[in-house]
């Protein structure tokens, strides 16, 4: 399958840095080469109307917060909302990392985006990502009249890892655990930590994530093989989607993760949930946030903008 050229760009320029394998890398190593990589691949942040931190309580310490109102809104406006859990294999990755596309979410989209700055790995192991993402969650739909939300369209979303912590959260929702969701926006997600599907013996080598570097991840995440099959790391092990909120799955060819988003798709609509599947069969992991020399990475953004508005924002009557 063609590789994008601009895919391909950024490749070569990774290969002439000399930047080495995450999973060559202690977990402070990766966080760093992680913070630099974003400012040479990320493109300029748009403008919103406003941008302020916040602190919730969670269940060992408050967990900061990144809420984002978008132009043209007003300080009181009722907005509809998308909490969004950032990707980095639950290691990697925080506000800042993420600051590029919850600005661009919040413009297209119309809708006010809080972003969750979970705990991560290996300090904190599963399940503390997933605790955290829930308490954020729920804190955001209870104080939904004070943040100025309307708790009838909230949404949860994220990349990679972010997009596996927003699956569960749209299932502890069905389950009853959280407030009920309207949406939830899944970029290239991680559904199954077991690591069987077939996009793992594909994606070895060349590319930014490989099926060495994801298990370097989840050997850092899991307390141990026991949680590969605990649906809250693999949602698609869930032994029930049905009734959990309407869903966005973006794929992409050039990823380990590609087989099991596409699996979490189709067992989505064979389970009775309206799903939207973007596939980009010419497309690396990641490719998303990497807008200033991945041009489709943009698009993508701008599209999965627009489904996201046109799910949070119903016809009026």
């Amino acid at each position: 399958m063609p590789l994008d050229p601009d895919a391909e760009t950024l490749l070569a320029m990774m290969r002439a840095a000399g930047r080495p394998p995450f999973d060559t890398l202690t977990p402070e190593e990766a966080r760093q080469a992680f913070r630099e990589g974003r400012a040479v691949t990320q493109p300029e942040p748009q403008d919103v109307a406003e941008v302020r931190d916040l602190y919730c309580p969670g269940p060992v310490s408050d967990i900061k917060l990144r809420a984002y109102r978008p132009l043209g809104s007003s300080p009181h406006e009722v907005l509809p909302a998308l909490v969004y859990f950032h990707g980095g294999g639950w290691l990697l990755g925080d506000l800042d990392s993420h600051d590029v596309a919850c600005r661009h979410y919040a413009n297209r989209a119309g809708c006010r985006v809080v972003s969750v700055d979970y705990r991560m790995a290996p300090e904190h192991k599963f399940p503390g990502a997933v605790d955290d993402c829930a308490a954020a969650t729920r804190w955001v739909l209870t104080q939904a009249t004070k943040l100025g939300i309307d708790g009838r369209y909230v949404a949860v979303g994220g990349d990679s890892a972010g997009g596996n912590l927003a699956a569960v959260m749209a299932l502890m929702a069905r389950d009853g655990d959280l407030p009920p969701l309207a949406f939830q926006l899944l970029l290239y997600p991680a559904t199954d930590l077991a690591m069987t599907h077939g996009s793992y013996q594909r994606v070895t080598d060349g590319v930014i994530l490989t099926s060495k570097t994801m298990a370097w991840f989840v050997e850092h995440y899991l307390r141990g093989p026991q949680d590969r099959c605990d649906w809250r790391a693999s949602p698609l092990r869930a032994a029930d989607l049905s009734g959990v909120a309407r869903a966005l799955v973006l794929t992409c060819f050039y990823d380990p993760l590609c087989d099991e988003g596409i699996a979490y798709a189709r067992r989505l609509e064979s389970e009775g949930v309206r799903v939207t599947h973007l596939h980009f069969s010419d497309q690396l992991h990641g490719f998303v946030s990497q807008g200033r020399i991945i041009r489709a990475g943009n698009l993508a953004l701008d599209m999965t903008s627009a489904v996201l508005r046109n799910a949070l924002w119903p016809p009026q009557e």
